[in-house]
Order: structure tokens, then sequence, then C-alpha cells
């Protein structure tokens, strides 16, 4: 697996590539574009499997099964239950 907190520049490239085909899946028509944005997915893919300890088809299968316009992603970090209530908290102030 890749180290939680890295911040190598190929990772930063990964992701992005993988996020600017998904986008181009999305609203693309033209076949050769679908082409396209898929091998730059996968070229994506191969670019995490190379630095992990995982194989390109399971860097696919979690990296690139998404589909629409890519946005961020809730985290949730734990859940407190009291009874039927459940503690929610607001991070970052927004």
């Amino acid at each position: 697996m890749i180290p939680e907190g890295t911040h190598e520049p190929w990772l930063s490239w990964a992701i992005e590539l993988q996020a600017l085909s998904q986008n181009g899946l999305t609203y693309t028509k033209d076949v050769f574009d679908q082409e396209r944005f898929e091998r730059i997915r996968e070229i994506a893919a191969e670019m995490i499997a190379m630095k992990s300890s995982l194989s390109t088809e399971t860097v696919k299968g979690l990296f690139c099964n998404e589909t629409g316009y890519q946005t961020p992603k809730l985290d949730t970090r734990a859940a407190i239950f009291q009874g039927d209530q459940v503690l929610l908290v607001k991070e970052g102030g927004k």
C-alpha cells in the first residue's frame, strides 16, 4: 500500500489524471475521445500499481470504477451513538 501522508508528485499526477479522465468520460460522446480517456485512466492506475504493493487490476477496481463528474467524497472517522441519537461534528468552520 501507499504510505498514508505520502505527498509524492507522481501520486498527485496519477490522481489528477484519473479525475480528468473520469470527467472526460462523463461528458464526451466521441468514441475516439472515450478511448483516449480510458487509456489515461489506465495509465493513472498503472502509475499507482507500480509504486505500491497492489496489482494493476486491484488498483483499477479501487481507482477506476466511479462514473460521473468527480467530486470530493465525505470522510467518516467515527460514529457515536447514544440511544437513538447520533453525534455529528462539523469540521473546518464552514
